[in-house]
């Protein structure tokens, strides 16, 4: 099996020197882009299975390529960032952002947040009736039609569908897919289900998504 890939977005040279050291030695195969625009070529190019971008770059500002990302990608990305504040880390999953780190961080931690996003990837074909998601290609069609969700709502179909009818509260579903690092009163997770529920509607699904006053969500099972 080859190794997977990762596209470091860095203009620090020893920065990036360093984090491809770390994730070499970890196994796995690291490209590297010094700007926002490099960066956004090589992603189209290359095809990685992760990004890891700096927030900091000298032509435009990381989130800008979050965004540009998610116009045609779901590939994880996790930003590195030296703002550790309440409103930067809202806006950063707001945009698209799957994790963040803060500067300094350790290795392992790194490696730890790389390998979650990447095993959260690779699962069995799950479905529902007419919804069918496939983990490792990261699909989901319903009623035979595409249904093109970024990386997070993705992750949050991929938790409802293995227990359909289940309710999960918004604390729940923050600590599954953002691993309990959302802030707190964050709506980051109302703002997706409202994503995925516009999504499934467009394809005739509006009821498969259940809302449950003051608890949470479902799939209607």
């Amino acid at each position: 099996m080859s190794a997977q890939r990762i596209l470091v977005i860095e203009d620090d040279l020893d920065i990036a020197n360093v984090l491809r050291l770390d994730l070499t030695d970890a196994g796995y195969a690291v490209e590297h882009a010094d700007s926002a625009m490099n960066g956004l070529i090589r992603a189209r190019e290359d095809h990685p299975d992760l990004i890891l971008l700096d927030l900091g770059l000298p032509d435009f500002d990381g989130g800008d390529v979050v965004q540009r990302l998610r116009k045609n990608s779901a590939v994880p990305i996790i930003v590195l960032t030296a703002r550790d504040t309440v409103d930067e880390k809202v806006r950063l999953l707001g945009l698209g952002a799957d994790d963040y780190l803060i500067k300094p961080f350790h290795p392992d931690e790194l490696v730890a947040r790389v390998k979650v996003q990447l095993r959260q990837r690779v699962s069995e074909s799950l479905s529902m009736g007419d919804l069918t998601l496939d983990p490792q290609k990261r699909l989901v069609t319903y009623k035979s039609e595409e249904l093109r969700l970024s990386p997070k709502e993705f992750d949050i179909l991929a938790l409802l569908i293995r227990q359909p009818g289940r309710v999960y509260s918004r604390q729940e579903i923050g600590q599954e897919i953002w691993q309990g690092r959302l802030p707190e009163g964050s709506n980051v997770v109302d703002v997706h289900m409202a994503n995925l529920r516009a999504k499934l509607r467009d394809l005739d699904g509006y009821g498969l998504l259940r809302t449950v006053r003051g608890v949470g969500y479902a799939l209607r099972g």
